[in-house]
């Protein structure tokens, strides 16, 4: 299997939920760090007023728990735009890359 070519620079981001003041809370997205990535474009798909595209984003592994480990629900940014991570996985049997499944959202 070949090593990524992890060129691609993508900030990884926590969602925390705040108190709204009004008794409900919104979500806030904090930035746990800088991550290099390799990107792969899967199939897309329009959905009324929005355009979807799902991407296979490569990293290198980190142990379970670490922070720098991306997790499902979090989500990586480029600039202005966002990748929402559904799953992730090994890539390699040695487990020294992870595969974020994500889907990245466009208003058409």
């Amino acid at each position: 299997m070949a090593v990524p070519d992890l060129r691609t620079q993508l900030t990884l981001e926590q969602p925390d939920r705040v108190a709204d003041g009004l008794g409900g809370h919104v979500a806030t997205w904090r930035q746990l760090g800088v991550i290099w990535a390799q990107m792969d474009a899967g199939s897309g798909r329009e959905d009324g007023a929005i355009s979807a595209v799902r991407w296979r984003i490569t990293v290198r592994a980190a142990p379970v728990g670490n922070p720098r480990r991306p997790k499902a629900g979090q989500r990586f940014r480029q600039g202005e735009r966002l990748f929402l991570i559904g799953a992730v996985a090994e890539r390699d049997p040695q487990g020294d890359f992870l595969t974020c499944h994500a889907r990245e959202e466009n208003p058409t």
